[in-house]
């Protein structure tokens, strides 16, 4: 089991744009502070959402499944660092509920940072279950870093937005 180490920053990535707005706070604080990211996607096998009856081919394979999560991470990644992230990242995929996943990986790391979006109600962050999971039994600090309308993330925080450029 690989685990971060004390010099890194684990992100939970799973293709969202929360999670690529955490990937994105974590590569700046990793470049500020000279830590390395390790960006990890948790998968787990399909199968639930199949009728026992349903054709073979119609569901995916293991390695389907693995190849598919890889690809997710890349895609995020290139997204955030560009073409050629270089030693930026550490890309890990691991098979197996995301939050377990992510407290593994996040062990022995610096810290954990996880994206999450704004909930319909007073406009408050919205934690889902994986992020819950993981800000109660993390071993170490957790970062929440937000993503939404940029109008609606400053009233979260209470803040309002300032004039527009261009404004008289």
């Amino acid at each position: 089991m690989a685990e971060g180490a004390g010099n890194s920053i684990v992100v939970g990535v799973d293709g969202s744009q929360a999670s690529l707005a955490a990937l994105r706070w974590a590569a700046a604080q990793a470049r500020s502070t000279h830590l390395e990211v390790v960006a990890v996607h948790a998968w787990e096998r399909a199968g639930a959402g199949f009728a026992p009856y349903a054709p073979a081919p119609v569901r995916p394979t293991t390695a389907e499944q693995r190849a598919e999560a890889a690809h997710v991470l890349a895609g995020a990644v290139r997204t955030v660092f560009g073409p050629d992230p270089g030693g930026a990242v550490r890309q890990v995929v691991r098979e197996g509920p995301p939050a377990r996943v992510l407290l593994e990986q996040a062990r022995g790391a610096l810290l954990l940072a996880l994206g999450h979006g704004i909930g319909v109600q007073r406009d408050l962050p919205a934690l889902g279950a994986v992020g819950r999971a993981c800000v109660r039994a993390a071993t170490v600090p957790v970062v929440t870093v937000p993503y939404g309308p940029p109008a609606t993330l400053l009233k979260a925080v209470g803040m309002s937005p300032g004039p527009r450029r261009g404004a008289a």
